[in-house]
């Protein structure tokens, strides 16, 4: 039976197998780069995580092997957390995330044992403006929480009064900054209560 390309039939039917020819195609990459992008996903986790402890690393390589050698993963209760010990340091890596102004920012915070200063923070992904609030991720920005002492919360702000637990907010993105804080002092407050140390 010939079918009529004009018909309605034919149109379904042709409709029905290119889509079915997609859908195989993006099926089969998908399954194909699966595993790649789980890969790809540990190793920015890796290297964030490495970058808040502060351990150098120069390829990916290295950073798997750094990892290896100098972290620890721990479950304590509900939170994953990593450990490290450098010359004689104990700390502590805790993935955060929270909500920023326009999505979920995820990084990570690494802190001494006693969870009173900052070591290190890095992001691993956010949503936040370009230019304006996805700033955050700028080595400027960062490096700024590096030895924080925190005892009593972080504050980010744009009229720093010279506390030891200030961080200068970026200009025109007041919102990402104040949720930047928000989320570091969630993110500490739920490592004090899981190492048992007092507020």
């Amino acid at each position: 039976m010939k079918l009529n390309r004009e018909g309605r039939i034919y149109t379904i039917f042709f409709t029905f197998v290119v889509s079915f020819i997609f859908v195989f195609l993006l099926s089969a990459v998908n399954s194909l780069t699966a595993e790649k992008s789980r890969n790809n996903q540990e190793l920015f986790k890796i290297k964030a995580l490495l970058n808040a402890f502060g351990i150098p690393f120069s390829s990916n390589g290295d950073a798997f092997e750094k990892f290896s050698k100098f972290v620890q993963r721990s479950q304590l209760f509900d939170m994953e957390l990593y450990r490290a010990v450098l010359n004689g340091e104990e700390m502590y890596g805790y993935i955060f995330q929270g909500n920023g102004l326009w999505g979920p920012i995820v990084g990570v915070i690494a802190v001494d044992s006693k969870v009173s200063k900052i070591l290190g923070i890095d992001f691993i992904s956010q949503s936040e403006t370009p230019g304006l609030g996805a700033r955050i991720e700028e080595a400027w920005f960062k490096e700024q929480f590096r030895g924080k002492n925190v005892q009593h919360g972080l504050v980010v702000t744009k009229a720093r009064t010279g506390a030891e637990n200030e961080v200068d907010a970026i200009t025109g993105a007041t919102s990402t900054s104040k949720a930047v804080e928000r989320i570091v002092n969630d993110a500490l407050n739920s490592l004090k209560k899981t190492l048992g140390v007092k507020p």
